[in-house]
């Protein structure tokens, strides 16, 4: 692992990406401020908040004590510059595969994302401006490239979306990475997706991926990596579907560079709480419904088992047979589970819902804790574990890793610090440097973090394989 140290000088930038690097930054009044007035708006703003700029040549920047702009990339791996091919990143969301290959020498010679704010960020990290719409580009006037890199859209294929596979308009982009992929012949190919995709439609999809492919021309390689195995709390399984175009092929199998390890500390990975802005820390209705539902956890016994998931509205429930049998099968199922719960604790649970039934009822999930951490422990309580609030209900997980990054509103809550775990924190979890500039708009930033590759895992996928080929 390296460190670089370099000087980068922001007057030789464009106006347009001085302009860029407001925005990011949440620096108003900018739009028509001449350069030598950005430059000067941008050097006070980095004395007072350390602010974050990059280059055009993909190098990142950030300020040191003394407010001078320097490079302090962690590079995972080989040297600089030991790879010198050309790639294109396509649905390139803020650059994970970017960031990625340009660290091993290799050059962005096309990107494209239908998310503007996905662009603002790609072109404010690398200094490149993303194609909008992927289906309005001539594939004759890409240039010619070595490597093809595609986070294609996962949501077709994800358990938090509807899996219409191939029905959903979204899940045929796949056809047109094989029609770039027919006419510009690269060498290599880099496809990352959820792990859904390899069983959902009976395995439909996976077969129809890797049949299209090889009638394409290359030999595959399938591999599934999550961040907790090489030591990022994090559990993200995604698979990385490895291209190698026939002609190159050695007829071996590539092995990976990085081995598994244990999980690092999670505190390595913790904003200090000193340097958390009082925004991210929980208030109103969430605190409130977690503090009620922690009351009575402290109620249960040690060793109480109190999964599956507790409805605790259907404790004050009355249905008549032929009710309760046109209710879904899951709600039957719960609802008979936790009858035993309510009985053993039902004048615990009487007082409790009596004095919260107010806050409870504002919402149907609020009623609803899925406790993922085991048995109840001596001196146990909600706020020991990471929390998401999810439409399922209060789900509580085990502190030994966060739970997986999602691209919709289901931030993780940090229990210990009762707070939201923050984009710079989603960033650490992705391996990107502190230094990578992130949108200023939570919402945005939050969504592409959660839509974005883990770069520990992808630069695993892709040295390894650059590394066995760097003959070719």
């Amino acid at each position: 692992m390296t460190t670089i140290n370099q000087p980068i000088d922001l007057s030789k930038c464009t106006v347009a990406y001085l302009k860029n690097l407001c925005k990011l930054n949440n620096i108003k009044g900018c739009t028509n401020k001449p350069k030598q007035k950005l430059l000067e708006i941008l050097t006070q703003h980095q004395q007072c908040a350390n602010i974050t700029a990059t280059s055009s040549n993909s190098t990142i920047l950030n300020t040191n004590k003394n407010g001078a702009v320097t490079n302090n990339i962690k590079t995972v791996g080989c040297d600089e510059n030991n790879f010198n091919y050309t790639f294109v990143d396509l649905f390139c969301g803020i650059g994970g595969f970017h960031h990625i290959l340009s660290k091993l020498g290799c050059t962005c010679v096309m990107a494209c994302d239908i998310d503007k704010e996905c662009r603002n960020v790609y072109s404010t990290n690398f200094g490149i401006i993303p194609e909008s719409d992927i289906k309005k580009i001539e594939i004759e006037a890409i240039p010619d490239f070595d490597i093809l890199c595609a986070g294609f859209p996962c949501q077709p294929f994800s358990n938090a979306g509807k899996k219409q596979t191939f029905n959903d308009k979204r899940g045929n982009l796949f056809d047109i990475i094989c029609e770039i992929t027919n006419i510009k012949r690269p060498k290599f190919m880099f496809l990352e997706n959820v792990k859904h995709i390899l069983n959902i439609d009976n395995k439909k999809v996976i077969k129809y991926i890797m049949e299209t492919l090889k009638q394409l021309g290359y030999i595959l390689q399938i591999e599934m990596l999550s961040p907790h195995d090489y030591g990022i709390p994090q559990q993200r399984e995604r698979v990385y579907i490895i291209c190698v175009r026939c002609d190159l092929h050695n007829g071996k199998q590539i092995p990976l560079l990085y081995n598994k390890t244990t999980i690092t500390n999670l505190t390595n990975f913790i904003e200090p709480l000193s340097r958390i802005d009082s925004k991210y820390m929980l208030c109103g209705d969430i605190l409130n419904v977690l503090n009620a539902w922690d009351e009575m956890i402290q109620v249960f016994d040690v060793g109480e088992k109190i999964s599956p998931t507790i409805l605790c509205h259907e404790f004050f429930r009355e249905y008549s047979d032929a009710e309760f049998a046109n209710l879904p099968k899951w709600k039957q199922e719960y609802i008979t589970k936790n009858k035993r719960i309510y009985d053993k604790y039902s004048h615990q649970w009487n007082a409790w819902y009596d004095n919260h039934k107010t806050l409870l009822c504002k919402r149907e999930i609020y009623g609803k804790l899925e406790w993922q951490v085991g048995t109840v422990k001596e001196n146990d309580s909600i706020f020991k574990y990471f929390i998401q609030i999810r439409q399922s209900g209060i789900r509580v997980k085990k502190e030994k890793y966060f739970p997986t990054l999602v691209a919709i509103s289901q931030n993780a809550i940090y229990g210990k610090e009762k707070r939201y775990i923050t984009p710079r924190e989603c960033a650490n979890l992705q391996s990107f440097p502190s230094t990578f500039v992130l949108h200023a708009n939570d919402k945005h930033a939050y969504k592409q973090l959660g839509n974005c590759i883990n770069l520990h895992n992808a630069n695993n996928i892709i040295e390894s394989t650059l590394t066995m080929y760097n003959t070719v």
